[in-house]
């Protein structure tokens, strides 16, 4: 087991990353304080770890809600489900909510958390690459609206993090590579020897390696906590992570939530904004082709954007992203494959020409 710490101040928690730590009955209730215990989790994840999880509280209160699955349901109704249930059982601010699952369980617990009786406490315990690497880092919480994704939520941190990279065992193909979509992201931005590394070893990555994996969860954690502590309500540099999200959102929000995953929106972001820096002079030819590469033949992600999602939407959707300011959208390019950068002086030709590209990153 090894130990990531996001360094906070008094808001600081750890990131516990390793091998069969939900088999450690003390490590979550070692972390949180005495009180009531509401475990949130989904109808995927609910019959494979939460009797598991139940059984860490038998000398305390401990009970559960359970949410249907999907992106589909990262919404305010769902959070209302929570503050029903928790209004409803007179829990109060001893309580500590335990999000069990992806990216959109950890999302809607963290909101609640952050809400309910003006905040308490909650842990997360992620069961998808992408939530162990990602989303569950950095405090970012909320829900989505049908103008915008993630665009209602709270900066909450939690208290602490437990990765357990044995879980990933029952992730889908499918699901474990958009999780890589936001592995290769931090080595696009941050890493170019991590980058050179995932490079290296996508066929063991793409085969669940458990020493490759940790590996990669630890490497990622480690990076974000970084940039989290610098930045942690995103004023400045933080905003680097966003690298492929503003024209990922727009996907997944023209699409419809939950028919696109996000990390596979990401993918095809990540792509566009490449091709967008390349367009403006800031990567060569040669790095354009070895992002595509890396994505598309080594991971395996579809990176090309729906033909159905027109220039107009894309500027529409971008129009209200959380990284516009005063009307001007800042897009997070790349300087060179390892050095993320913000700019908020495209020109509009160079966006619409990514926008309308049909073959992306191929200029020549």
């Amino acid at each position: 087991m090894q130990k990531i710490v996001v360094d906070l101040g008094e808001r600081s928690y750890p990131i516990f990353v390793g091998s069969g730590l939900l088999d450690k009955s003390h490590l979550i209730p070692m972390n949180i304080s005495e009180g009531r215990v509401v475990i949130v989790t989904n109808t995927v994840v609910s019959p494979l770890y939460l009797e598991k999880v139940k059984s860490f509280f038998v000398d305390r209160s401990c009970s559960q809600v359970v949410l249907p699955d999907g992106e589909s349901f990262k919404t305010l109704e769902t959070v209302n489900v929570i503050y029903k249930f928790l209004l409803q059982g007179k829990y109060d601010r001893k309580t500590t909510l335990v999000a069990l699952g992806g990216g959109v369980v950890g999302d809607i617990t963290g909101f609640v958390a952050a809400t309910y009786l003006r905040g308490i406490d909650f842990v997360q315990v992620p069961t998808t690459l992408l939530s162990q690497v990602d989303s569950s880092v950095g405090g970012k919480t909320g829900v989505n609206h049908q103008l915008g994704k993630n665009m209602i939520g709270a900066f909450y941190q939690p208290k602490c993090v437990i990765a357990d990279i044995s879980v990933l065992s029952t992730l889908s193909q499918r699901e474990l590579k958009a999780g890589f979509a936001e592995v290769l992201k931090y080595g696009l931005i941050n890493d170019l020897k991590f980058f050179d590394w995932l490079d290296s070893n996508s066929r063991e990555l793409l085969g669940k390696e458990p020493e490759c994996m940790a590996q990669v969860v630890k490497r990622s954690c480690e990076i974000k906590a970084e940039m989290v502590a610098k930045d942690e309500r995103e004023i400045g540099t933080r905003a680097l992570l966003n690298f492929g999200h503003t024209f990922g959102h727009a996907i997944e929000s023209a699409m419809g939530f939950g028919n696109v995953l996000h990390g596979e929106a990401v993918a095809m972001g990540m792509v566009m904004a490449a091709d967008l820096s390349l367009r403006i002079g800031w990567i060569s030819q040669t790095e354009a082709f070895r992002v595509r590469q890396v994505l598309e033949k080594n991971f395996q992600l579809n990176i090309v954007p729906p033909e159905e999602v027109s220039v107009k939407q894309y500027l529409d959707l971008m129009a209200s992203d959380k990284k516009t300011e005063n009307n001007i959208l800042r897009f997070i390019l790349l300087r060179s494959i390892g050095f993320g950068e913000i700019n908020s002086k495209i020109s509009s030709d160079a966006l619409r020409a990514t926008l309308s590209a049909k073959n992306l990153l191929c200029m020549v």
